[in-house]
């Protein structure tokens, strides 16, 4: 099969989405299929073509968000060069910029399109509003997913419960959802696959001992992932057991400020902050840890949860729906609702290296069933659905703009 990956995100910026796209790509071409990937550059007035890794990437300009760089015009060479890739299908994993052409092409081109909903924008308001009018922002962001996902092919996936109910009852939306899991490398966060000098180093490096037992936090510093929840909570948990760090992996807008909390606070000796991590060595900060943590609400799935799990951590988290297919409280990991439950919950781990290990190993099992080549498998029986229904899709507004340029085109064409 020849597929279409299509995407805003993608290597080197790193947030759940573009490692999501990446083990996907990556687990496609393992399969035998050939994939080609349509993303933004880092230059706004470069496009660069990759023909050995069939990556194309489009001019792109920051908008001011994050890393977020939204995609210019496209010249006809791109579109003719997309066009001779002769696709079966395109997915695509942005509503806006890049997501926004996807749709377009399909239906010029008569391709099926899939799309994949990964981001609870409702989560991300805040950025824009700056803690302003954020009810109406909310309200604005549900009518504008409803706008873009209606307009997308009807067969659409979404990694968990969590953001099928947000699709199917707040928003209403009558498509084919398809929960599907996204799946990661799990193998390479097995223990048998860290070089154990490299961990060693690693550890020498961030002064961690022997005695001290790692609470690790991966993920991008800022408000919505809720690290100060953690922060704060240390300083309950050190106080009759000064072993206990707090490590925090990943940069972000919020990064000063956090730092500057933990100062307040006085723990900043018990507090690391590693700054940015490469992809490659993030297994690495997992496997000089002991537990893994998060309070985050604003998660689709929770992708490092899945991580660390894999690399034998148990994983405790805030009771939130995104984590329900994949912890089961007690049993592979642990769920919190409160910060008193959240504080006991790691002095218990802290204390017994026995529970640790049996809830780590129960945690790598279930891993196991995430895997890139399971997530693969699952994406392409929703591609062979949609190819098999080509026809009856329906693009929505896109499809009207696109008939009535054809409309004035053949008008034009018969006046001269």
């Amino acid at each position: 099969m020849r597929i279409g990956l299509f995407t805003d995100t993608y290597p080197p910026f790193i947030n759940g989405v573009s490692t999501s796209v990446q083990m996907l790509k990556t687990a496609l071409e393992k399969k035998g299929h050939t994939v080609y990937l349509v993303t933004v550059n880092d230059s706004s007035i470069k496009f660069d073509y990759n023909e050995e890794e069939h990556i194309l990437k489009i001019a792109a300009i920051p908008i001011g968000l994050y890393d977020y760089r939204l995609s210019r015009i496209y010249p006809v060479t791109m579109i003719n060069l997309i066009k001779s890739w002769n696709l079966d299908i395109i997915h695509s994993h942005t509503e806006l910029g890049i997501g926004i052409f996807a749709r377009i092409f399909a239906k010029q081109f008569n391709i099926p399109l899939v799309h994949t909903y990964h981001t609870m924008y409702k989560d991300y308001t805040h950025y824009v509003t700056h803690g302003y009018f954020d009810k109406s922002s909310k309200k604005i962001v549900e009518y504008l997913t409803k706008f873009f996902c209606d307009t997308t092919a009807k067969e659409l996936i979404v990694p968990t419960t969590k953001t099928y109910k947000l699709l199917k009852d707040s928003y209403k939306l009558e498509k084919n959802i398809h929960i599907i899991p996204t799946g990661i490398e799990v193998d390479r966060f097995f223990s048998e696959n860290i070089d154990k000098k490299a961990e060693s180093s690693l550890k020498k490096s961030l002064n961690i001992t022997k005695k001290d037992t790692v609470i690790i936090f991966v993920g991008r510093l800022a408000q919505e992932k809720n690290i100060e929840f953690l922060i704060k909570n240390h300083k309950k948990i050190i106080r009759n057991k000064p072993n206990i760090k707090l490590m925090i992996v990943g940069d972000g807008p919020d990064r000063e400020k956090l730092e500057n909390y933990a100062n307040e606070l006085g723990i900043e000796d018990n507090v690391i902050f590693t700054g940015k991590v490469a992809w490659e060595d993030i297994p690495y900060y997992y496997h000089v840890s002991d537990i893994f943590a998060t309070a985050s609400t604003s998660e689709t799935q929770g992708l490092t949860v899945v991580e660390a799990m894999a690399a034998n951590l148990p994983a405790v988290c805030i009771d939130d729906e995104a984590f329900q297919g994949t912890i089961v409280d007690q049993l592979n990991g642990f769920i919190f609702k409160d910060e008193k439950e959240y504080c006991d919950l790691i002095l218990k781990l802290n204390k017994s290296v026995k529970e640790r290990e049996k809830i780590g190993n129960q945690g790598r099992i279930q891993a196991q069933h995430l895997s890139s080549s399971q997530y693969a498998e699952n994406v392409l029986v929703v591609y062979n659905i949609a190819i098999k229904n080509k026809n009856k899709y329906r693009y929505g507004i896109f499809s009207k703009a696109i008939d009535k340029i054809k409309e004035i085109k053949n008008d034009s064409s018969t006046k001269q």
